[in-house]
């Protein structure tokens, strides 16, 4: 179980914060950081997705006020080297996330995982990310390898995942990555 910041983890280290990232433009691609300070409530100080309410444009036109399940977006270090292996040109920070992990297999958690980043900030996993076209815009080819389709055609978003942040605090690169699973039965993360 999951408890405040202040008390002490049992749960072992399972990944590390890699590169951290944020813009307060809605950029597609974020610059790099030396640090992140996470808000309860809102997500990233300083960057385009900070608040209580949905701040992504197509989500503000359909209704501004449904509540922000985006406030964090990770993305596991390993996919950069998965595209890079397919011939992109992907690094930190350039498909938008504010967190690049490493070691952490993100896209198999379920909804409700609390990660806790460094000495104390906690997220909570919300959902999937959902790629859309501006990825092409940003490399030609490169959403058929982040929104693929399985045989069974099982659609596969591998673009990261998005979190809530309910404990606030300073996130840095190197920081250690623990989670907490939440009770069973587990729902699988879906987009949000």
């Amino acid at each position: 179980m999951c408890r405040g910041a202040g008390d002490s983890y049992a749960v072992p280290v399972i990944g590390v914060v890699a590169h951290l990232h944020r813009s307060d433009s809605h950029s597609f691609s974020k610059r790099e950081v030396d640090e992140l300070v996470l808000v309860a409530g809102m997500g990233v100080e300083g960057d385009a997705h900070f608040g209580a309410t949905v701040k992504h444009r197509s989500r503000v036109s359909a209704d501004p006020l449904q509540p922000n399940l985006r406030q964090v977006h990770l993305m596991h270090r390993e996919l950069h080297h998965e595209l890079r292996a397919e011939g992109f040109s992907v690094g930190p920070g350039d498909l938008g996330e504010n967190i690049t992990t490493s070691g952490l297999d993100l896209l198999s958690l379920p909804v409700g995982t609390v990660l806790r980043l460094g000495a104390g900030s906690l997220v909570t996993l919300s959902g999937l990310r959902n790629p859309c076209t501006q990825i092409d815009e940003f490399e030609c080819g490169l959403l058929k390898h982040v929104l693929a389709r399985e045989p069974n055609g099982r659609v596969v978003r591998k673009a990261g995942v998005m979190a809530v942040v309910i404990f606030g605090g300073t996130v840095q690169q190197g920081d250690a990555i623990r989670i907490a699973l939440p009770p069973e039965p587990h729902t699988a993360l879906a987009r949000v």
